[in-house]
C-alpha cells in the first residue's frame, strides 16, 4: 500500500472518530479518540474471526505504519512547537526553577526508581531482563506526554499556576526523557558494538541537551528577525512552518535534541511581547489558527495510530497483569520524584496545596512512551513484554487518569480554603 493510501485511510478514520466523539461522547479529544479507537480495534479483532480478510487488511495496514519514525521524526516537532507556542512564557519564567527540577531531577529519580523496582519484581513473574533494560523502561515511561496533557488539562479546571507547572514540565521532560533513554541505550552498546564510557555519556548529554536548547534559541531569534521584517500573513505562516521542519532536520543532523529545540523556539515565537513587535493582528490570528488546526489534526491521527498499533500486539495475560502492577509503581515513583522539588520550592514560590497529588495524577503518558518502547530492538526477548506494559500504562493514563483528573481537582478544591485557591488562581 502506498503512502498516500495509508495517509488517506488514517485521515478518514480520524475524521469519523472525531465526529462520533463530538456528536455523541463529547469527551476531550484525546480521551474520546483513544476510547473509540480501542473499541474499533477490539471490533476488528472480533469480526476478524468471521471475516479473515478484514483482520488481514488491518494487520497489513498496521505493519506498514512505522509508529516510532512517524511520531519521533515527523509529528513530534509540530506538536511540541504548537504546544509551546500557546503556553504562557511569563508563567513559565516565574516557575522556571521548579519546572526545571521536575523535568530533570524528577525524570532521573523516576527512571532509577521504576527501573530498580521492575528489575526486582520481574523475577517473581518468571522474567529476568538485565538491569539496564529495566532502566531503559524507566526512562521511556517516566516523562509525561505534553500531547496528552495539553489536550486534557485545559478542561480540568486547575489553577493557572498549577497548570503551568504540569504543562511546562511535560514540554521539557519529554525531551530530557528521550535524552536519558538514548544515553542508557548507548551505555550498553553503540553502533560499532563497543561499550560506551562515562565520558561518552557525558558528551552525549551535553550535545543533546545543551545543543537542543542553543538551537532552539537560535531558531527563535531567526524567526523573530524574519517575522519582524515583513507584514504578510501567508509568508509568516510559512516561516513558522519552515522553522519547525528545517530546525528539526538540522537538530537531527547535528545530533542535538530536536524536542528541546522545538519547545524553546515555540516559546519564543509565542511570547506576547515578541508577538506585539513582529506580527499584525491579522497575522497573529492566522498563525494561531494554523497551528491550532495542525495540532488538532495531528493529535487525531496520533491517537488513532496508537489504537491501531494494538492490532499487531501479542496480548499475553501475564504481560497485562505485570502492566497493571506497574501502573502502581509508576504512579508512586512519580509522586516520590516530585516530592523533593516541591518541598524545596514550597516556601519560595506559591504552591497550590496538594500540588504533588494533582501533578502525579495529571501527568499522563502517551505516544512518546510507546514510540520509545517500540525502539527496543525486535530481537530482544523482552521487547514484547515492555511494549505491552507500556501500552497498559498509557491506556490507563489516558482513559482513567484523563477522565478523573477534573473530578480530583474539584474534590481537592473543596478541601482548600477559598482564599488559598483564589490566591493560586490569581498567581
Amino acid at each position: 500500500m502506498d503512502f498516500f493510501s495509508i495517509l488517506s485511510i488514517l485521515i478518514v478514520i480520524s475524521a469519523i472518530f472525531g465526529f462520533i466523539n463530538e456528536k455523541f461522547l463529547k469527551l476531550p479529544d484525546t480521551i474520546g479518540l483513544m476510547l473509540i479507537t480501542i473499541l474499533f480495534t477490539l471490533g476488528i479483532v472480533g469480526f476478524g474471526r468471521f471475516f479473515p480478510e478484514l483482520q488481514s487488511f488491518a494487520e497489513n495496514l498496521v505493519a506498514q505504519l512505522d509508529f516510532k519514525t512517524v511520531l519521533l521524526d515527523v509529528m513530534l516537532s509540530f506538536l511540541l512547537f504548537a504546544g509551546a507556542m500557546h503556553t504562557s512564557f511569563d508563567q513559565l519564567k516565574v516557575q522556571r526553577y521548579p519546572i526545571l527540577a521536575f523535568a530533570t531531577f524528577g525524570v532521573l529519580v523516576s527512571t532509577f526508581v521504576i527501573g530498580a523496582v521492575v528489575y526486582y519484581l520481574l523475577p517473581f513473574m518468571g522474567f529476568e531482563p538485565s538491569f539496564l533494560l529495566c532502566l531503559l523502561f524507566g526512562a521511556l515511561i517516566s516523562p509525561t506526554d505534553p500531547i496528552a496533557v495539553l489536550g486534557i488539562l485545559k478542561k480540568a479546571g486547575a489553577p493557572k499556576i498549577l497548570e503551568t507547572k504540569i504543562v511546562g514540565e511535560s514540554l521539557f521532560n519529554d525531551g530530557i526523557g528521550v535524552v536519558v533513554f538514548l544515553t542508557i541505550f548507548s551505555m550498553t552498546f553503540n553502533e560499532t558494538g563497543q561499550e560506551v564510557g562515562l565520558a561518552d555519556v557525558g558528551h552525549l548529554l551535553l550535545m543533546e541537551v545543551g545543543g537542543g536548547l542553543f538551537l532552539g534559541l537560535l531558531l527563535g531569534y531567526v524567526a523573530y528577525i524574519m517575522l519582524k521584517a515583513i507584514d504578510n500573513y501567508d509568508v509568516e505562516v510559512m516561516i513558522t512552518l519552515a522553522i519547525v521542519m528545517g530546525g528539526y532536520l538540522l537538530a537531527s543532523k547535528l545530533h542535538f535534541s530536536g524536542p528541546l529545540a522545538m519547545v524553546v523556539a515555540g516559546l519564543i515565537v509565542g511570547h506576547d511581547t515578541l508577538r506585539s513587535t513582529t506580527m499584525s493582528e491579522i497575522t497573529e490570528m492566522y498563525v494561531d489558527k494554523f497551528w491550532e488546526m495542525l495540532d488538532v489534526f495531528l493529535n487525531a491521527i496520533l491517537f488513532v495510530m496508537i489504537g491501531l498499533e494494538m492490532i499487531a500486539m501479542e496480548w499475553q495475560p501475564i504481560y497485562v497483569v505485570i502492566g497493571i502492577i506497574t501502573i502502581v509503581i509508576v504512579l508512586l515513583s512519580r509522586y516520590i520524584s516530585l516530592s523533593l522539588p516541591i518541598l524545596f520550592f514550597r516556601k519560595r514560590l506559591n504552591f497550590v496545596p496538594y500540588t504533588g497529588l494533582i501533578m502525579t495524577w495529571g501527568g499522563l503518558r502517551g505516544g512518546i512512551s510507546i514510540a520509545l518502547a517500540l525502539a527496543i530492538p525486535s530481537g530482544n526477548p523482552y521487547r514484547d513484554l515492555f511494549v505491552t506494559i507500556t501500552y497498559v500504562i498509557v491506556i490507563f493514563s489516558i482513559l482513567v487518569q484523563g477522565l478523573t483528573v477534573k473530578g480530583l481537582v474539584q474534590r481537592l478544591q473543596k478541601r482548600i480554603t477559598e482564599e488559598e485557591w483564589r490566591k493560586a488562581e490569581s498567581s
